[in-house]
This record gives C-alpha cells, sequence and structure tokens, in this order.
C-alpha cells in the first residue's frame, strides 16, 4: 500500500514562511522523483518544485528564490521550506511521486492547503 501524506499547511500572513512535509511509504523513495504541486481557487493543478533521486532541484518561475525543495532520503521524507509568502501562493499543496525511469506508476498525497492573508 502506497501512502503520500502532507503536513505543515495553514494560515499565514503575507511576507511569512511554512515548511511542508511529504511522509512516503510504500514506494522505492530513494529512487524516485519527488514534487510539488498547487492548485489555487478557480486554477488548474501546476507545478511548483522537483527534487530527483540524486537531489537536483527545478523550481516554477513563479517560486524560484523563495521556495527550496529537500529530501531526506533515511526518513522517506521531502519537504517544501516556502519564504516571503504571497497571496498568489495560496492553493491546496500536493505531494508526487514517480520514478525516474518513467516505468511503473506514480503516486499522488492528498494535499494539505495553504492560505496566504494579506
Amino acid at each position: 500500500q502506497v501512502q503520500l501524506v502532507e503536513s505543515g499547511g495553514g494560515l499565514v500572513q503575507a511576507g511569512g514562511s511554512l515548511r511542508l512535509s511529504c511522509a512516503a511509504s510504500g514506494i522505492a523513495f530513494s529512487i524516485d522523483a519527488m514534487s510539488w504541486y498547487r492548485q489555487g481557487p478557480g486554477k488548474q493543478r501546476e507545478f511548483v518544485a522537483r527534487i530527483s533521486s540524486g537531489g537536483r532541484t527545478n523550481y516554477a518561475d513563479s517560486v524560484k528564490g523563495r521556495f527550496t525543495i529537500s529530501r531526506d532520503n533515511a526518513k522517506n521524507t521531502v519537504y517544501l521550506q516556502m519564504n516571503s509568502l504571497k497571496q498568489d501562493d495560496t492553493a491546496v499543496y500536493y505531494c508526487f511521486a514517480s520514478p525516474e525511469s518513467g516505468l511503473g506508476s506514480a503516486y499522488w498525497g492528498q494535499g494539505t492547503q495553504v492560505t496566504v492573508s494579506s
């Protein structure tokens, strides 16, 4: 049974920070790429950040310089540190796991709400 469980969301004022966590079980975490996506109100789900099994990172232009993705393979956990939060960052944030070979199954977490107030 595969499970990705996000935590750390909440309400924060603009300019503040939050750290999201995604704890994985039932997958080969150490050889999977891990990503964060988000879906704001009335919007499509969009890519936020990705970290490869080897630690290489990619970010959406909208969050580059403000967000940092990291992983701890010993804890089967991926993190998203979010700084200088803006109202436009308000969304449900989802954890996503995928094999870097492109083969096999990919999995989504249940999401965690982040709300940024003015």
